[in-house]
């Protein structure tokens, strides 16, 4: 049995510890997540209201991340036009959608690029949390040291931190020397601030994907965590594909929507990770041995032969997930020019929210046909190692 309803089987630690860290919002996602999967299962390309909506504040970036899809060495936005790279959500838009969103008490989360870059970000927060919506925020946190107090004033409910590892490893793969430095400094001050007025939030959850630079101190990334009063650390198993890949599913998208598909050539690699997979299953042993300090969760949550076909075969599907996508049903991403998609690579547009209204395009015929095709086959070539959305529902 690779799933439970709409919970893969795999992923149920991971969501319990979620649901002890925020009951009310465990409640609500389960009721939202029940919902879109409902109609997924009879509702012919309709979906019940998102449990998440993305807010893709902006395109810019402070780091340089190696493995970066967007800004990394293969990253697609390295040959985007300044006029693209310039554009952004603009608060007038962001405060309309809120409202709009209200009834249905969606999760918004603030991505990017580096969301703090957003002039208004914590206006958007104070917005979201007028109207009664949880809100969290994606960043590198190099800029939280200028905000912390902010932060915790706003109403933030969970800042989610992308580690790489200790110091030299953490500030050679974002590509700045200091990253590591401010980003302990901020969660450092955040965690004083939050003790002094007797808050949990914001929640710090830490997410650190797997690479060939960092997957010997997983340990030490566990370390950290805990040091700066992280709820959770993610593991992420690291996202790359063949060029190939990425051409069949171009040659596919072009076909069944008549629109290219070129954000997921960032994530190419011209060969397979160098990892030490023995290495890394010690250092993943040891994780799961840990008896205090922070929790721990791989994802996806592989069996040891997936991992090992994982790294060493561009092909790859895995034998304990469904292989069946649901993120179209559950999550939207809103994008710095007001387009509406369905995942943050793929490029295609049902609609905007400069013209219409969210819950308008949200099933508007152009996403109905989007979702009939992903339920009819299932995924798309690049998915299996192109993205983790494949993983969570």
């Amino acid at each position: 049995m690779k799933s439970i309803s709409i919970i893969p089987r795999k992923n149920l630690g991971r969501i319990i510890r979620k649901a002890i860290q925020d009951p009310a919002f465990a409640c609500n996602s389960f009721r939202r997540r029940f919902l879109s999967f409902l109609t997924y299962k009879f509702a012919d390309g309709y979906s019940a209201f998102p449990e998440t909506i993305s807010l893709f504040l902006t395109r810019r970036c402070n780091l340089k991340c190696g493995m970066c899809g967007q800004w990394g060495e293969q990253g697609v936005f390295r040959d985007y036009p300044a006029e693209v790279l310039k554009q952004q959500l603009d608060l007038t838009t962001i405060k309309k959608l809120l409202r709009e969103c209200k009834p249905y008490r969606p999760t918004i989360t603030l991505f990017g690029g580096e969301p703090m870059l957003h002039p208004d970000w914590l206006d958007i927060v104070r917005a979201a949390k007028e109207n009664g919506l949880r809100c969290n925020i994606v960043t590198n946190a190099v800029l939280l040291p200028q905000h912390v107090k902010d932060v915790v004033e706003c109403g933030l409910d969970e800042i989610i931190f992308s580690l790489d590892g200790p110091r030299e490893v953490h500030d050679r793969s974002r590509g700045v020397p200091g990253t590591f430095d401010r980003a302990m400094e901020g969660f450092d001050r955040l965690r004083e601030i939050k003790e002094q007025r007797g808050q949990k939030k914001p929640f710090v959850t830490v997410n650190t994907t797997i690479n060939q630079h960092n997957h010997h101190c997983l340990t030490e990334i566990a370390e950290i965590a805990e040091r700066i009063g992280a709820y959770h650390l993610n593991i992420h198993h690291l996202l790359f594909l063949s060029r190939a890949i990425c051409e069949r599913h171009d040659k596919f998208f072009q076909q069944r929507f008549g629109a290219p598909s070129p954000d997921w050539f960032g994530f190419v690699h011209d060969t397979l990770p160098s990892l030490d997979l023995d290495v890394l299953f010690r250092q993943m042993e040891q994780i799961r041995q840990r008896q205090n300090g922070v929790s721990a969760s791989f994802y996806p949550n592989f069996e040891e032969k997936e991992i090992r076909q994982y790294y060493t075969e561009w092909e790859f599907e895995s034998t304990s997930y469904a292989n069946r996508c649901l993120s179209p049903w559950m999550v939207a991403y809103i994008f710095p020019d007001g387009s509406v998609r369905p995942y943050h690579s793929m490029n295609y547009e049902p609609g905007n929210v400069h013209t219409d209204s969210f819950r308008k395009i949200w099933n508007n015929p152009k996403y109905r046909e989007y979702r009939r095709v992903v339920k009819e086959i299932g995924k798309f070539a690049v998915c299996s190692k192109g993205c983790t959305e494949l993983y969570r529902y």
